[in-house]
């Protein structure tokens, strides 16, 4: 998941420099949801909800 957040991170960096601001803040709300997720389990991990 940190590798999908890292992409859609450097696609929105890469497409706010060319000027496509639509695209930029697709990714970078794609990215923000994956940041969201990825706190929000990794708190249950912390927490003991979930065990594997």
């Amino acid at each position: 998941m940190l590798e999908w957040i890292l992409i859609l991170l450097a696609i929105a960096a890469i497409a706010a420099m060319l000027g496509f601001g639509r695209l930029s803040g697709v990714a970078l709300s794609g990215a923000k949801i994956l940041i969201i997720v990825a706190l929000v389990l990794f708190l249950l991990f912390a927490i003991g909800v979930i065990a594997l």
